[in-house]
């Protein structure tokens, strides 16, 4: 019995599998995928057997028919499939479709099926899929509740792609096997791939038990909608991510990395048995060292350089997987070819996760569901095709030896071919996402990955923009900077020159509503610290939105107030510790300084009187805080020399403007005319 006023220990939801239906079901969804990924071995690793004695372009096309047969009714029946699941009962649909594909499968090597039965029965195979997939994925959520409905999706992925390489490594322990038991029984002498097939079909049955066996599985949905196509899903969604540079790179990044991976998966067999001697186990082995390295890249990658920008480690990754997937068709040593198709998995792993998760970041809310649902479907479509085309391509161009004194010395064939051209793709796209995603512009790469190896913080700062002119003016209230600046961009602007003038706070639309809070009379309680922080926030903004892009184009950034004003007020004026002021304002512009200073340097006195109008929150603070204020502006101008120039405020306007022009003309990218017309006489002065 709890006391009052105190609540009851919640109890922590209990684990999605403790649901005895979803367990069931789950299970059932983990023999499936394990006999998928080891119905697509064995049946590539049979069309290859079945050729052997063809030559290498006939072997090639043999292995490729396998994997279109199993692309194409994905994209002619998924729409007819879908309205199926929703009008029948699942259970039966699922039921059903388990024992008609443990029958075909069983039907190859009972038959000593021809290679025209195995791609007919891979076709209807492919076909009875297409009705489970739905059935399976309309039920979950009539088995779990609303609130454990994301866990259960993640361990439906989990089986789907987590079973791989143990269907690989399955594979290879099977042929192994079938080669010693046919030894004992002539059947599985020269059927390499029988055994294998029949555990596939095994596995099929046992699903169709489970599922038999589920009695909790809803008849039909009420108001179910069809599950558009494929190649409808894709048009739709390009349509959403097509418009965001962002999302478009990020996507057709992760594409680039299905594509390298899926060039191996599509040229392995062939690769293998003619490029490096191996059997069916070898085969399986270098398939599932694919999955294991993506296994291995999406869970532990990105832990490994935790210091790397995301987005550069994601554009890097997609580079060393085209560089990898080079080395993997050079190399004719299948030890060496196993060891870097993990790290190629690996890369992969690494970009798609990377993507996948930024994708959730950037784009909204209400389009995300549809944006990752496109991205699904192209990925399968993408990995499908390429492991489609792989082969084929291969077989086209067939195989080539390189004589050397009437011998042999080094083979390359289409396999060969095939890995190179998706190594220079995959390249391609990484190089292509480095020049627009990357948000460390002007900071060396290599610095950075050396930093991330030795668990270092990244280097802080941007090296100097390679054009522009960035002019920073400072000054007490009232000195005169406001005018002056506006005096100097019309003075450039006269000469030629792109000029962006703003000021600090509230030049971005953030910066707007923090300028309100941070001048506002009403504000006097504002913390000293929560100050310092909302002007670090405003001038983060004010770099990445406004300074950074007009220097990159080569423009003349003239800025009313910058870092320095942040040491003055709120170190000095605040008595914060100038190395904190220092600290957040460095990682709040990236370290970014300006070329030149201008300090008008007006006495306190004089600057306060020429103030129109109510005061704010700054405006209205006592002498003495302006006065440390001016005496810090003053020994950050004599501590950087070269940096500054410090003009007395208490000159006329029109000498000011010719000392500024004067320095300012030291540092123009081009000279700029002596005889340039003085128009400073004709701008009305602006009280600051």
């Amino acid at each position: 019995m709890t006391s009052p006023g105190r609540g009851t220990a919640r109890r922590k939801p209990p684990h999605v599998l403790a649901n005895a239906p979803f367990r069931k079901l789950w299970t059932a969804m983990s023999v499936c995928s394990l006999g998928d990924w080891l119905n697509l071995l064995a049946l590539t690793a049979l069309a290859g057997n079945l050729t052997a004695e063809e030559d290498y372009r006939t072997q090639s096309l043999a292995v490729g028919g396998v994997f279109v047969v199993k692309l194409l009714p994905a994209i002619v029946l998924g729409p007819l499939a879908g309205a199926f699941a929703d009008r029948f009962d699942r259970r039966l649909t699922m039921f059903f479709a388990d024992l008609s594909r443990f029958a075909l499968v069983v039907s190859i090597p009972l038959t000593d099926a021809s290679y025209q039965w195995l791609i007919i029965a891979t076709l209807l195979v492919e076909c009875v899929n297409l009705f489970w997939v739905p059935a399976k994925d309309a039920t979950v959520p009539n088995l779990v509740p609303k609130e454990r409905l994301e866990a259960a999706n993640q361990l439906s992925l989990l089986v789907t792609y987590g079973t791989a390489p143990v269907a690989a490594l399955l594979f290879a322990m099977l042929s192994v096997a079938g080669d010693g038991l046919g030894n004992l029984i002539p059947y599985f002498a020269e059927r390499d791939t029988h055994l294998a097939l029949f555990v596939n079909a095994f596995a099929y049955l046992i699903s169709a038990f489970l599922i038999f066996t589920l009695r909790d599985i809803p008849r039909s949905s009420t108001g179910g909608v069809a599950t558009p196509s494929v190649l409808r899903q894709i048009i739709e969604g390009w349509r959403f991510v097509g418009g965001d540079q962002l999302v478009r790179g990020l996507v057709i990044g992760m594409l680039g990395a299905f594509a390298a991976g899926g060039a191996v998966i599509g040229v392995a067999k062939i690769y293998v048995q003619q490029g490096l001697g191996g059997g069916d186990a070898a085969y399986g082995v270098v398939f599932g060292a694919v999955f294991a390295g993506m296994a291995f890249g999406m869970f532990f990658g990105t832990r490994l350089l935790r210091g790397l920008s995301r987005r550069r480690l994601f554009g890097l990754s997609i580079i060393l997987a085209g560089v990898v997937l080079a080395a993997v068709a050079l190399v004719h040593n299948l030890v060496i070819v196993v060891m870097l198709t993990v790290v190629l998995g690996a890369c992969a792993g690494i970009a798609w996760i990377i993507g996948y998760t930024m994708i959730g970041l950037e784009v909204e809310d209400h389009l995300r569901g549809r944006t990752f649902s496109f991205l699904q479907s192209l990925a399968r479509v993408t990995l499908l095709a390429v492991v489609s085309a792989a082969p084929m391509l291969a077989g086209l161009y067939g195989s080539h030896e390189v004589v050397f004194g009437g011998e042999e010395v080094y083979r390359f064939d289409g396999s060969n071919l095939v890995m190179v051209v998706g190594a220079l793709l995959a390249v391609g796209v990484g190089l292509l996402a480095l020049r627009h995603m990357d948000d460390r512009k002007g900071v060396p790469i290599v610095t950075d990955l050396i930093a991330a190896v030795r668990g270092e913080r990244p280097a802080t700062g941007h090296v100097e923009p390679p054009r522009g002119v960035f002019i920073a003016f400072e000054g007490g209230e009232g000195s005169g900077k406001t005018t002056q600046s506006r005096l100097l961009a019309i003075w450039l602007r006269d000469q030629g020159y792109d000029v962006v003038q703003t000021r600090e706070p509230g030049s971005t639309k953030v910066g707007m509503r923090l300028r309100a809070i941070l001048l506002d009379a009403v504000h006097q309680g504002l913390s000293a610290r929560s100050e310092a922080l909302l002007y670090a926030a405003d001038r983060a903004e004010h770099v990445e939105k406004v300074i950074l892009p007009a220097l990159y184009r080569g423009a003349m950034v003239i800025s009313d107030r910058y870092v320095d004003s942040s040491l003055a007020y709120q170190g000095a004026g605040r008595s914060l510790a100038k190395e904190d002021v220092t600290l957040i304002n460095t990682w709040a512009t990236g370290g970014l300084v300006p070329d030149l200073t201008v300090l008008i340097d007006t006495p306190p006195s004089i600057g306060l009187t020429r103030l129109g109008g109510a005061a704010d929150r700054i405006e209205s603070e006592p002498l003495e805080f302006h006065e440390r204020v001016r005496r810090e502006f003053r020994a950050l101008a004599a501590a950087d020399p070269d940096r500054y120039l410090v003009v007395d405020g208490t000159l006329e306007q029109e000498q000011i403007s010719r000392l500024i022009q004067d320095r300012v003309h030291e540092i123009l990218p081009d000279p700029v005319p002596r005889e340039a017309e003085d128009i400073t006489g004709t701008i009305p002065a602006i009280r600051d």
